[in-house]
């Protein structure tokens, strides 16, 4: 096989495994909510003016350690380290221990006996995005991610509050329960696109045309069931009121016509119809 062919089918393929990637983290991130007369659109990793990745770290992974616990993760990715990786032990089902963090989408370390052990708590596949406060969707998100794991029941939330100043934190790490955890995050990507639901669906004057329109067909059917089948009359004069429907037409045009000479300014004509009288 010509290496052009192996090439071309490497590229194709890289970019099948790209596009299916992307499509999956976008849609992990997405969430559209009603609410009210609005509708709320969050999208985690559309690019912003100063974050061309959204929430995503541009570092590959955030990090938060308190009370010697450590904790890094990446929201609707997995992580990426360039530098700082995680040390330590019991990495294998994150990447193992030459890729520790680079297999999942949030790893945390617990001081043990002297030693830092890790525990995956979250993937990218097992992510979903909720509101913070139904009923104030405009405050953010939470994006909550899990282990997977049929041994350890482990989650991450992370709270993305909305902040158009820019990113802070996160700053704090809270345990929830054996293994669950959460922190805060505040960025410009938690702040929702509102959409105002006025202009779509039925107006009032719509829906009373609609109305207005639905009588009429019912008032011409009923009409013409009405004539044929006990007046017994046949044709196009089974349709009621025949004759005022035939003429309406040029009563609406002679009405506009009646209106337009009744608007319209007095002509050069009409104003020199009388001449100046000298005294």
């Amino acid at each position: 096989m010509p290496i052009q062919d192996v090439y071309m089918k490497c590229i194709i393929l890289l970019t099948i495994l790209y596009r299916v990637k992307y499509n999956s983290v976008v849609a992990v991130c997405q969430l559209s909510v009603p609410h009210g007369n609005n509708i709320y659109n969050f999208s985690l990793t559309s690019p912003l003016s100063n974050y061309p990745h959204g929430v995503l770290s541009e570092d590959g992974f955030y990090k938060v350690a308190a009370n010697g616990t450590v904790l890094w993760f990446q929201l609707c990715d997995g992580m990426v380290f360039n530098h700082d990786p995680p040390r330590c032990l019991d990495c294998q089902d994150c990447g193992g221990s030459s890729h520790c963090g680079m297999g999942c989408s949030a790893l945390i370390a617990n001081q043990l006996g002297g030693y830092y052990v890790c525990t995956t708590i979250g993937r990218s596949s097992n992510t979903n995005i909720n509101l913070i406060d139904e009923k104030n969707p405009s405050m953010g998100v939470t994006v909550r991610m899990s282990s997977g794991s049929r041994l350890t029941n482990c989650s991450l939330s992370v709270s993305v509050l909305c902040d158009s100043n820019g990113l802070q934190g996160p700053n704090s790490l809270d345990k929830l329960g054996m293994c669950e955890y959460s922190t805060v995050l505040r960025h410009p990507s938690g702040c929702a696109k509102t959409i105002s639901r006025h202009g779509r669906g039925w107006g009032w004057f719509s829906t009373l045309l609609i109305i207005l329109l639905c009588l009429f067909a019912g008032y011409l059917v009923g009409g013409a069931v009405y004539r044929y089948f006990h007046l017994g009359i046949r044709g196009v004069h089974v349709i009621p009121n025949l004759e005022v429907w035939l003429t309406l037409p040029h009563r609406v045009q002679g009405l506009f016509r009646s209106l337009i000479r009744r608007f319209r300014r007095p002509t050069e004509g009409h104003r020199s119809s009388y001449s100046p009288v000298n005294f």
